[in-house]
């Protein structure tokens, strides 16, 4: 063989070294089973339907819904399920998120009840071999009949998923405007209203993922390090904190209608937080309380840090800051200063100082301690005379306002309730999007991003492949003429 030849051979030979070793290094990866995740995290939007919320509050049923456990609302006719959890199989594409919120409507009164009472809490989505179900909780009475009936998990709609490739997402996975489509059980869930068939609003949706199985032990208790006291150690203590918060926070959204008026076409506003307040989509948390809390009296007096400011347009310019809450004789009461610029129409400011703004029930039973913690979930709150002064007589005295959700750890072990969980940024498009798999970040965005149904680490492999071989059959091509024409190459 001519020593060209041999160069060409030697040539040949190191090309197709190169591919096996590419082959060698992507194939296992390829072939590697992708690692289940936990869903932790996200959002469920959702109208259930947007024509039932009408007749719900117009003229005929003339009712009203009720947000729970932490659901808000948004944009003009959804709701906003919160804190997902749940699995992902990336492999075979199975996805299960369940979400935390309620929606209460109420309509058609006659006497003390409601002839119209139905209640969608705790919807599920669930995703597996290209077909999608919404499952709820659903507490609903019987049309007609007033018959009450409570069911768990209810296969509430059929989800239009075909067409969606679910496999090889990394997180977070988003799904917009999904079909929904009443079911059977659902109808008959529904008290009624309805029939099996029945188009519902479509669903949004978006979770996060994290590396791990569901209960891979991420929600497991960690062992402080710190050695146990020995009792009197610990009566000691509990006697010198006696009356002492360790912590506090209260929750409040103000009133639901208040704040669709802020961001609605009216105002065309927003709220912004500030010194410590956060955001829980339905609601607003004034955190860091400090204070007493007498436990043999039952009564409790804190401060709390945080700021929120409503603004828009119409002159719209209202704080509320230095919030505090008071409890004694079984009445709790929420103050705050507040500071309103009035309006554009001649409205006069108000500036009040440690004003009286709601009311609300606190029983002796709902005080008591519970593992060192006090807590109130979602009571009734009414407007007082100073807080329909701070709202400028949008609202009278005695008007119902948001519920109000107090916790306050009375030792340093005690947790307090985590506020509702949104997810990272990805949040769902109000845009109908045809998906061609589970949405994730863009690379821009994070480093974790991925292809819907290839991870982005083998495709860029296998366009390597392809470069080499298109290299490899071209300087092939090349040397096979020079041979034909007696050259060297």
């Amino acid at each position: 063989m001519s020593s060209s030849g041999q160069a060409r051979a030697s040539a040949r030979a190191g090309a197709v070294a190169v591919l096996t070793a590419l082959v060698g290094a992507l194939l296992p990866t390829a072939a590697a089973h992708a690692e289940d995740r936990t869903v932790q995290g996200g959002r469920l939007d959702w109208g259930i339907k947007s024509s039932f919320q009408s007749y719900v509050t117009g003229p005929i049923a003339q009712g009203s819904s009720t947000l729970q456990g932490g659901a808000a609302t948004v944009g003009g006719s959804q709701f906003r399920f919160h804190s997902a959890k749940g699995s992902y199989d990336p492999d075979s594409g199975a996805f299960s998120a369940g979400f935390s919120g309620g929606v209460h409507f109420l309509g058609h009164k006659k006497g003390g009840s409601y002839e119209l009472d139905l209640t969608v809490s705790r919807p599920t989505v669930k995703i597996s071999g290209g077909s999608g179900t919404l499952y709820a909780d659903m507490v609903s009475k019987e049309k007609g009949t007033g018959k009450v009936t409570s069911t768990a998990q209810v296969p509430l709609a059929t989800l239009g998923v075909s067409g969606i490739n679910m496999k090889g997402g990394s997180g977070p996975i988003a799904l917009n405007n999904l079909p929904a489509t009443l079911t059977s059980q659902g109808a008959k869930a529904f008290a009624g209203y309805y029939a099996a068939g029945t188009e519902l609003d479509r669903v949004s949706l978006s979770t996060d993922l994290v590396a791990g199985p569901a209960g891979s032990g991420s929600g497991e208790k960690k062992p402080s390090g710190k050695p146990s006291k020995k009792p009197s150690e610990k009566k000691k203590e509990e006697k010198a904190k006696a009356g002492r918060i360790e912590d506090a926070a209260v929750d409040w959204g103000v009133r639901r209608t208040f704040r669709e008026y802020v961001t609605g076409s009216i105002a065309k506003g927003e709220w912004k937080l500030s010194a410590g307040a956060q955001d829980g989509g339905a609601l607003f948390r004034f955190p860091r309380g400090e204070g007493t809390y007498d436990e043999k009296k039952r009564t409790l007096d804190a401060d709390f840090a945080g700021t929120v400011r409503f603004t828009g347009e119409h002159g719209l310019d209202l704080a509320l800051s230095k919030v505090a809450v008071k409890v004694e004789d079984g009445k709790g009461t929420l103050f705050a200063d507040v500071d309103s610029k009035g309006d554009n129409k001649g409205g006069k400011g108000v500036a009040l100082k440690r004003a009286p703004l709601i009311t609300f029930a606190a029983t002796s039973g709902q005080l008591k301690p519970d593992d060192g913690l006090v807590s109130l979930t979602e009571v009734p709150s009414k407007l007082t005379a100073d807080g329909a002064k701070a709202f400028g007589g949008m609202y009278k005295a005695g008007s119902t306002m948001d519920p109000l959700s107090l916790a306050v750890a009375l030792d340093a072990d005690a947790k307090l309730p985590a506020l509702p969980d949104l997810g990272s940024s990805a949040s769902p498009s109000p845009q109908a999007e045809k998906a061609a798999g589970p949405k994730t970040q863009n690379a821009a965005d994070a480093s974790d991003s991925s292809s819907p149904a290839v991870p982005i680490g083998i495709g860029a492999g296998v366009a390597v492949l392809l470069a080499a071989a298109v290299t490899f059959g071209v300087v092939r091509k090349k040397r096979a003429a020079a041979d034909a024409t007696g050259q060297d190459s």
